[in-house]
């Protein structure tokens, strides 16, 4: 799952986007209200969730928000506000704004508002994956299959998670980076092949039938 967030304290974005990431997500982060529209007027099928601070320079929050709605995007929004009357709360929400948390808030709260979000139902998100005899809990982050439990690291959990979130089509490289890296990384040309070897060896190795297909000139498929 990626994640943007636009909050203009860059050291609070910082926090924030290391320890998402130590929770599996990959984030970026931008620090004015006009680049964050920007990004994701642009790249908003690139991210699951956008994290919007309401006080922001160049263009607030709210303006932001609605900007997005009206433009059809429907990329759910948690917006971060200082303001903690009822009016200000509901004024997001009202805009089109999924959740709001108050600042200063606990990481803790911040992560379970973040996984409730992205289980709702607006693009049939499930809590449970399976493809064949492949079961992928996104609660636990248990993955199972043949009734064994199977070790990945964070970037292989995301890129199967992607994988099984579209099983049976064919994922382009640049569409499993996208997903599972974020914008400063540097895009190695092998970075997926190493990632997709590693998860092949881990979930088809003794097991007859082969779910992961290399597809020449194309990519990926998980095929159930």
């Amino acid at each position: 799952m990626r994640i943007l967030i636009v909050e203009d304290n860059k050291k609070l974005a910082e926090v924030v986007k290391h320890g998402l990431e130590k929770e599996g997500f990959a984030v970026d982060y931008l620090l004015d209200g006009e680049s964050g529209e920007k990004r994701m007027l642009i790249n908003h099928r690139d991210y699951d969730l956008l994290i919007l601070d309401i006080m922001l320079p160049k263009k607030d929050g709210i303006a932001v928000c609605k900007s997005l709605r009206d433009k059809g995007i429907t990329t759910p929004i948690l917006m971060l506000t200082a303001k903690v009357t009822v009016d200000d709360k509901v004024a997001g929400l009202d805009i089109g704004a999924d959740d709001y948390l108050t600042k200063p808030f606990s990481f803790k709260e911040l992560v379970a508002r973040i996984r409730a979000l992205l289980r709702r139902p607006a693009e049939s998100l499930s809590e449970e994956l399976v493809v064949g005899d492949l079961l992928l809990n996104t609660v636990t982050r248990d993955v199972i299959r043949g009734g064994k439990k199977i070790p990945l690291t964070l970037k292989e959990y995301m890129v199967l998670e992607y994988l099984m979130r579209h099983q049976n089509q064919a994922i382009t490289r640049e569409q499993l980076y996208d997903h599972a890296w974020d914008f400063a990384a540097v895009p190695f040309s092998n970075t997926i092949d190493v990632h997709l070897k590693n998860l092949r060896r881990k979930i088809d190795n003794g097991h007859k039938e082969k779910l992961l297909e290399t597809i020449r000139g194309v990519g990926y498929r998980l095929r159930s």
